[in-house]
């Protein structure tokens, strides 16, 4: 019989295919946050958190940990003003990184235990 909460595929954490996902969901992110860009806003970091979650979901806090300290500097080099280069930040730009720092690891956390739920249904 099928279990119903095997509907997500699992990556072992600490494993490379878990790391490599978290650097592609980065690179798909910016690629959204680029064209949501191209429409005038500047969310720097709104694409990044969904792709967090579902790399954490599926590879564990260990790769949603990388991601999210990939998707920092990858916001800072290319979605921050001047474009594709790194620049002294501003207040403001230390207050959106550590905005995106708490919230990441409150998605983090929050995959983190729907893993171990998951692990605790199929007992």
């Amino acid at each position: 019989m099928h279990n119903q909460t095997d509907y997500l595929p699992r990556l072992q954490p600490w494993s490379l295919s878990a790391f490599a996902a978290a650097a592609a969901a980065v690179v798909f992110a910016a690629a959204m946050q680029e064209i949501v860009a191209t429409f005038g806003t500047t969310p720097y970091f709104a694409g990044f958190i969904p792709a967090i979650f579902v790399v954490s979901l599926l590879g564990g806090a260990p790769a949603g940990i990388f991601a999210a300290l990939l998707a920092i500097p990858t916001v800072w080099w290319a979605f921050m003003p001047p474009h594709f280069e790194f620049n002294p930040l501003t207040a403001a730009d230390y207050d959106s990184f550590a905005t995106f720092a708490l919230v990441s690891s409150l998605v983090i956390c929050f995959s983190h235990l729907c893993r171990e739920a998951r692990v605790l249904m199929r007992r």
